[in-house]
Parts: structure tokens; sequence; C-alpha cells
């Protein structure tokens, strides 16, 4: 594709980004947040699944962690809501750190069961009565949402609270897709991705596994916290049953969808896995999951590699034609 045409393409994608909330009523704004925010989640479990091919079913233990730091700073020490991003990220990061140990002696179907079992303990250990004063057991922790900074209106629309967090999320979603995309495109990528596909190899070549399997635990798990953090703070209220082994499967659920080891993909992947049950449910209130089941089946069906798995192919396919067509000319 010519620079332009991508420069163009760039600039109107940004445009309509920021346009976007002022077109919807604040529940669709809200929507869009959480979709935001889901792709952060899912892109750093597909840091972890994707590259570095370590399979986790506890990603939504890390995203209730990281929830749980924000509201607790912002519940018990009256922390301001953008300063505890980076204690969600650290706090899951050290989790992650250490979750990452038995993944040196585990893997495959084996990771999964532990990571399983991290996420069923996570929400059981949040009403554990001893703790219960800082996370507020079974009750949750209340936050106010916060208010915009400042006053301004287009397209006859003000900046309500769900704009502004909107607005929040999706810079540090660029952010943190940056960080990602710098990380991963570097040595450290290549590490990982060396490890996934041929780990005796990797270690031939001086790759040291159990640190850099560790630290792709850790990093994932940062990602996910951050996300989880933002979660809580755009929902303004979290609880031990909000965060469900349902939520790790879901996450899965939009790495697979997305596209495995690709970084636009969790945007797709975030998508998905917020409209589609939503849509499902419109179409049937007796059924859902039996319509949101047929239609993942479908798409994995159509499209066994993902959102951006297809997007490859159709681009794989429409090179050569561009090729011959400019020799022809």
């Amino acid at each position: 594709m010519n620079k332009n045409i991508k420069i163009v393409l760039s600039v109107l994608l940004v445009v309509g980004l920021l346009v976007l909330p002022f077109l919807f009523k604040n529940y669709r704004v809200f929507q869009f947040n959480l979709v935001v925010i889901y792709a952060i989640a899912v892109l750093g479990l597909n840091m972890l699944t994707g590259f570095n091919g370590q399979i986790s079913l506890g990603h939504g233990a890390f995203y209730a962690v990281g929830a749980y730091t924000a509201a607790v700073l912002m519940d018990k020490a009256g922390m301001p809501y953008w300063a505890t991003l980076p204690f969600a990220g650290v706090v899951c990061f050290g989790f992650g750190f250490l979750m990452g140990f038995p993944a040196l002696r585990l893997g495959g179907h084996y990771l999964a069961l532990a990571t399983y079992a991290f996420a069923l303990a996570v929400p059981q250990l949040l009403k554990y009565k001893h703790i219960e004063g800082f996370t507020g057991g079974v009750q949750g922790i209340v936050l106010n949402k916060p208010e915009p900074p400042f006053s301004f209106r287009f397209l006859d629309q003000p900046l309500s609270a769900d704009r502004w967090l909107y607005f929040f999320s999706l810079a540090i979603a660029a952010l943190m897709f940056l960080l990602a995309w710098n990380l991963l495109r570097g040595r450290i990528g290549r590490a990982l991705i060396a490890i996934r596909d041929h780990p005796i190899a990797a270690t031939a070549m001086g790759v040291n596994l159990p640190v850099f399997k560790s630290m792709a635990f850790g990093v994932s798990a940062a990602f996910t916290g951050v996300a989880g953090a933002l979660g809580a703070i755009c929902v303004a209220f979290v609880s031990p049953d909000s965060f469900t082994v349902l939520l790790s499967i879901t996450l899965l659920v939009g790495v697979v969808v997305g596209g495995l080891a690709s970084i636009p993909g969790a945007i797709f992947g975030a998508a998905f896995i917020q409209f589609i049950p939503n849509i499902a449910d419109e179409i049937s209130k007796s059924a859902p999951w039996a319509i949101y089941g047929a239609v993942l089946i479908g798409l994995m069906y159509l499209m066994p590699s993902g959102v951006m798995g297809l997007i490859r192919t159709i681009g794989a396919k429409l090179r050569p034609a561009k090729a011959s067509a400019s020799a022809r000319s």
C-alpha cells in the first residue's frame, strides 16, 4: 500500500475514534469503553499464548487483581483513579512472574489446568473474611465514576463521564499497544517466538528459557491488570462474582477470534466478546448462549486462524494480482 494512503487512512481512523463517542448515547459509549479495555486484556493474553505458546485459563484472575488494586487504592487510600494504573500493573506483574515459575515445569494442558485453578481460587479468596475489610467481601466495592476535568460539547453532546473515560481508556490503550509493538517486534519478541516454536533450539541459541517464560507471564499479567483497573474505574464497581472463570475463558476466546500472535487482532477479539453476547441475547432471550456458540463455531470454521489470519490471507492473494497488473501495464 502506498505510504500516503496509509497516512490518510491512519488520520481518518484517529478522527473516527475521537468523534465516535459523540455519535452515540452514554450506554453505547460505555460498551465502547469495555471494548477498549478488553482489547488491552486480550493483547496481554495474546503476548503469552500467541507469541510465547503458553496456554492460560487464568487471566481473569489477573484482571480481578488489577481491578481490586485500583478499587482499594481509590476507596481506602483516596488515590486518584489515573494513579492506580501503575500500581495495578506492578502488582499483577508480581503475581504473573510468580505464576511463571510453575510454567517452567508445566506445559500444554497441564499449564492450562494450573492457571484454571488460579482463576477458580481468586474470586473465593477475595471473599475471605480476614481481608473483607479491604475487598468488601461478597458485597464488593462501589466507586464513584470520575467526572471529566473540563466541560466540552461537540455535535450538541456534552463530555459526559462515560465519554471522558472512553478518551482516557483510548489513550492508555494506545500506550499499551505501542509498548507491546516495540516489545514484540524486537529481540524479545523473536526470543518469545523461538521458545514457542522450538524451545531446545532457542536454548541452544542462548535464550534463557526460565527468565523469558517468567517475564512473559509477568508482562502479560501486567497488561491484563491495567485492563482490570480500567474496568473497575469504568464500571465503578467490583465484586468477586464479577470475575468468575468464565471471564478467563472469554479472554481466550477473544485471542483466538482476533488471531493468535497478532497485535491488531486484540481489537477484533475484544469487539467480539463484548458485542456478540449482547446481539445473541437480543435475538433469543431463551437461548442466547446457544446462538453465541453457533456463531463461534461458524467463525472458527470460516476463519480458523482468526480475523487477522483471514485479512492476511486476502492480502496475500491480492498482492500477486496487483503485481501482475502492474507488470502488464
